[in-house]
């Protein structure tokens, strides 16, 4: 189990990093400073905080899921999906600036979380609540990019 918890870890925080390159100066941007932002758009310091925390509880989740399931096919190809497209948005909103493609990425990366919760919510039961700050936090993200898209 320690080993699986050190490789989803490494995959998690490599995700951040990568996702972390492409921010770059992002959130300190003319461009991202000067759109007009929900209100409800917590201060910069909050990301990194809720981000770490997310990547833990993730990291415990996969693990306990992954030595439950029988059928890891799926549960390694919806991972793969959600690490691509939680990698994806960062370059999509920042570096190119595509707030429409950025709603759709996010959007569809909350779908999957989602469906990892339902999907295997009968393999772990109450360890599934490992997941809801993911999906929680996903569902403020996309209401920023949402407000971003329509405010702009």
């Amino acid at each position: 189990m320690l080993k699986r918890i050190i490789i989803f870890l490494l995959l998690n925080f490599a995700a951040l990093a990568i996702g972390g390159l492409f921010t770059g100066t992002g959130i300190t941007s003319d461009w991202y400073t000067s759109l007009n932002q929900a209100p409800w758009t917590p201060p910069g310091w909050v990301f990194g905080a809720a981000w770490t925390t997310i990547m833990i509880c993730f990291t415990l989740y996969m693990t306990f899921l992954y030595e439950q399931v029988s059928k890891k096919r799926v549960l390694v190809l919806l991972f793969a999906v959600q690490w691509i497209l939680n990698v994806s948005w960062n370059p999509i909103f920042f570096k190119f600036q595509h707030i429409t493609l950025g709603l759709v990425v996010i959007t569809s990366l909350t779908a999957v979380v989602a469906l990892l919760l339902v999907k295997y919510w009968n393999d772990i039961k109450a360890k599934s609540i490992l997941l809801l700050p993911y999906l929680i936090w996903l569902c403020i993200a996309t209401s920023l990019n949402a407000y971003i898209l329509l405010n702009n």
